[in-house]
């Protein structure tokens, strides 16, 4: 009877190979783009390796390096046109385990508190598994808003002036609390309060996407139940009409 709506909403930006639709991407394998999505993903041990060791400015130069490879990746898939369907799994995957090792890292050296592990996965984790389950079940994908991706911002540049740990700055001594880095008096790397501003925007454009994804689903159950009621009325009409 009717087209079938599709709702566009998602909790996490695409990544750039994945960009390409399923027509555009090729079953090829050896592409220049998932290259450099597998050096980046050797280079995600060798960054834990200097990290744990205690080589903070060479585990930081890796982790840039890493990060600027993403980039770098997606920009060559689309200007070649060379997004492949291994890519479009690869690519998200390598880069959600540079962050998982980023995290750790800075947790195992004694430089994040455990709160913010939990935080910033188990927001991943529930982004995850509810986005999934909205989109492949309900076909509903929250967009991206600037906020989300400056939250993003704010982390990446927390990680890495967590890496680097200089130069390191006076604490408000605000607090005793140990597992409040920067509000202690105790010296602490700049890149805590970037951590700092981005867990405040991921908490609350987590909000945001659950508020929105809850309004699209009543709303397409809404129309589904319309659509129901107005089929069995014209079914009606047509018998009464007979």
């Amino acid at each position: 009877m009717g087209e079938e709506r599709e709702y566009k909403v998602s909790g996490i930006a695409p990544s750039p190979q994945a960009a390409g639709t399923a027509d555009e991407a090729s079953d090829r394998l050896l592409t220049i783009p998932n290259v450099i999505s597998t050096i980046r993903l050797c280079l995600i041990p060798v960054f834990l390796v200097l990290l744990i060791q205690g080589h903070s400015i060479e585990s930081a130069l890796v982790f840039a390096l890493a990060s600027a490879t993403d980039f770098l990746d997606g920009l060559i898939a689309r200007s070649t046109h060379s997004v492949s369907k291994l890519g479009q799994i690869l690519d998200p995957i390598v880069d959600r385990a540079l962050i998982i090792s980023v995290v750790i890292g800075i947790f195992l050296v004694g430089r994040l508190p455990l709160w913010m592990l939990i935080v910033i996965f188990g927001r991943d984790l529930y982004m995850l598994i509810g986005g999934g389950w909205l989109l492949f079940f309900h076909h509903i994908r929250v967009p991206v808003i600037f906020l989300g991706k400056l939250a993003t911002t704010f982390l990446f540049v927390g990680f890495a002036g967590m890496l680097i740990n200089m130069p390191l700055i006076p604490g408000l001594g605000v607090t005793a609390l140990p597992w409040l880095p920067g509000f202690t008096a105790e010296p602490v790397s700049w890149g805590i309060w970037f951590l700092y501003a981005g867990i405040v925007l991921i908490c609350f454009t987590t909000t945001y996407y659950t508020v929105k994804a809850l309004s699209l689903y009543k709303l397409q159950l809404r129309e589904k139940r319309d659509g129901k009621e107005r089929q069995s009325s014209f079914a009606g009409g047509v018998e009464g009409n007979g």
